[in-house]
Parts: C-alpha cells; structure tokens; sequence
C-alpha cells in the first residue's frame, strides 16, 4: 500500500506535467559540485555511524535523553558543526 501511495503520486505528476528533475543551487555554483559535495556527506555519515556502531542521531537524542556525557557533547559538536558549515556554504551560495 506504501509503494502504491509513492507511485500514483508519481503517476499524477508525471500525468499532469507537474514534475522536473533539477538540482537546486546558488548562482556561482555548479550542479556537479553541489551533488559532489551531497555524495560526500552521506558517505561521511555513513562512515560515522559504522564507526559510531549504529545511528549517530540516535547516539544524539538517546544519549541526551539519558543525560549522558558523550550524548549531549555530541549533539552540542553536531549543531555547532552545522551552523558552521552553513555559515560558509551560505556565504559561498549567495557569491
């Protein structure tokens, strides 16, 4: 039934010309380095949760829940290496 709800949506767009395959990207930026840079996040995340043994957001939010030292350093390291990544790419986006 899930897959059935994906494809009728797919379906209707595709019917009623309502969908493009595009790469949303800043004026000065190219699309093969935006998808490049996509690629090497997830590969980099996938990196971190196998040497993590297991899901680095569930390490966040289970570790900070249990008020663990470890959990709530991570998610404070995670969100400040987020704000800082898109402080730069913002800057870089807008050139």
């Amino acid at each position: 039934m899930l897959a059935g709800i994906f494809i009728g949506g797919f379906v209707s767009a595709i019917v009623n010309r309502r969908i493009s395959v595009q790469t949303e990207r800043g004026a000065s930026y190219p699309a093969w380095k935006r998808l490049a840079l996509a690629l090497l996040g997830g590969l980099i995340a996938g990196f971190a949760s196998r040497l993590a043994r297991g899901c680095t957001s569930g390490m966040a939010l289970t570790g900070t829940a249990l008020l663990t030292t470890g959990g709530v350093a991570f998610l404070l390291s995670t969100f400040a290496g987020g704000y800082l990544v898109a402080y730069l790419f913002r800057r870089q986006w807008n050139d």
